[in-house]
């Protein structure tokens, strides 16, 4: 059997994309809109804080183009307070406004190419540490993708011998590495738990390292070869004030 590398599970992450039913939306009376407006905002705050889990992150991201308008991304340390947290949107005045166009459930992981390598060990490592249990930075951007291995014919990643995936794996890092100083990424993984095998989180101050990274990245061979790519999603930071000033209008 081809062996698959050792990997390493952090915070599970749920990506939660809503529509807003404007029309509905800007038929309330005035009052009631900024008490559901206000309302949201409190949830949000919550949310950002982690007061419900005491430990993970959160932030919210309006959304460009038609796909949604608005990301409610989630960090926790256990699935069961990611469920916590849709019901607490779900409670909300203004989740009767809210249709959501998709979602995205996953765990945060680093795998390892490793043959000798003790896992434990590095889980240790702080540096890995960082990466499993991430604190989502206020980077002005965020871009979200999901994405699979091919498994099609003569190119089917799982077929691929342990050092061929480990060599194609460490060309594509330096892809990323590159731009270490202007790209943060988080990897989720979702093989079982979702429609595809990974997510791809990436933040930045400035959008245009998402569209020069991915692009480059498209060259190295377990892309160009391998690689299957989803939907991609962009989006702006909002701290809860901007929410709420964003939903009434100021």
């Amino acid at each position: 059997m081809n062996r698959a590398p050792e990997t390493l599970e952090g915070w599970w992450v749920l990506h939660d994309f809503r529509s807003l039913d404007w029309a509905r939306w800007k038929a309330l009376p005035e009052a009631e809109r900024e008490a559901a407006a206000r309302e949201a905002a409190d949830y949000l705050a919550e949310a950002v804080e982690a007061r419900d889990a005491g430990e993970g992150s959160s932030g919210l991201y309006r959304v460009l183009g038609h796909k949604a308008d608005l990301l409610f991304l989630h960090l926790r340390p256990d699935i069961a307070q990611l469920s916590a947290l849709e019901d607490a949107l779900a409670r909300t005045r203004l989740n009767d406004f809210l249709v959501r166009t998709t979602s995205y459930v996953s765990v945060v992981e680093v795998s390892f190419y490793n043959p000798d390598g003790n896992v434990e060990e590095m889980r240790a490592n702080p540096g890995v540490q960082r990466r499993l249990y991430p604190i989502l930075p206020r980077s002005r951007a965020v871009c979200f993708y999901p994405m699979s291995k091919k498994r099609e014919g003569q190119d089917n990643w799982y077929w691929e011998d342990f050092d061929r995936r480990r060599k194609m794996m460490r060309e594509h890092g330096e892809v990323g590495r590159r731009y270490g100083d202007r790209v943060t990424q988080m990897i989720s993984g979702s093989t079982g738990l979702d429609d595809w095998e990974w997510g791809v989180t990436l933040f930045s101050d400035d959008p245009l390292n998402f569209k020069k990274l991915v692009y480059e990245m498209r060259f190295d061979e377990a892309s160009a070869r391998f690689g299957l790519f989803g939907p991609f999603y962009v989006g702006l930071r909002r701290e809860p004030e901007e929410f709420f000033r964003w939903l009434t209008g100021r």
